[in-house]
């Protein structure tokens, strides 16, 4: 009786370890996606299709310390992008809790960048972002969080991130923009996955495929 029960106990540590762990990246080389149904299109990274393949437009935006954030700002680095609000009292603060994971695993990587976009920017101005930056623990240099005009916001957040997937194609431009995930952006600006951002299996897996990313050639 008292092996069966140690057994038990082995195992269920086991699991709960391994739940607080990154998971092993699932592929060698991840999809790339171009559209809002997120189906994988397994590509060479370097092919020349990739050329004229989906990514992300060109934006400028302000982080939290008044600065003009572009795509130039993430050239050559591996990002994951996010929407939220400060004054959320649903999921964002579980979201962040998460961000705040990817910003302490690679906190010493500079390949690799996080950018959370408000979603009433009208309400989060630079000082809002600022303050809400300095309570949660956000690290300026690897962390921006940014405002701008809604509506560059919202297009850029359903027509080139797709970050509400498809139940995001039939709503109007102005329509509240409000999705738990996380999508994570290469180098070249290609979308590479999309993540439950309340999920910490989920979170897990995308530390795992931002390391098989640092990886390919």
């Amino acid at each position: 009786m008292r092996i069966n029960i140690l057994l038990i106990l082995s195992v269920i540590c086991l699991v709960s370890c391994s739940e607080s762990l990154p998971n092993e990246s699932r592929v060698e080389t991840l999809p790339f996606y171009n559209e809002a149904t997120f189906t994988p299109r397994w590509i060479s990274p370097g092919a020349e299709v990739l050329d004229t393949f989906h990514r992300i437009s060109p934006f400028s935006f302000i982080n939290q310390e008044g600065e003009v954030i572009t795509e130039e700002s993430f050239r050559g680095k591996i990002y994951i992008v996010d929407f939220f609000f400060t004054i959320c009292p649903g999921i964002c603060p579980r979201m962040t809790a998460n961000m705040m994971e990817l910003q302490e695993e690679f906190l010493e990587d500079d390949d690799v960048l996080l950018m959370s976009h408000s979603v009433t920017p009208e309400r989060d101005s630079v000082p809002v972002l600022k303050q809400y930056a300095a309570d949660k623990g956000i690290s300026s240099g690897k962390w921006h969080l940014v405002t701008g005009e809604q509506r560059d916001i919202y297009k850029l957040g359903r027509k080139d991130y797709f970050v509400e997937e498809d139940l995001g194609l039939n709503k109007d431009e102005d329509e509240f923009l409000h999705t738990e995930n996380f999508v994570l952006i290469d180098k070249d600006r290609h979308i590479r996955g999309i993540y439950n951002g309340l999920n910490k299996t989920s979170v897990n897996q995308l530390i795992a495929d931002i390391r098989t990313l640092k990886g390919e050639k």
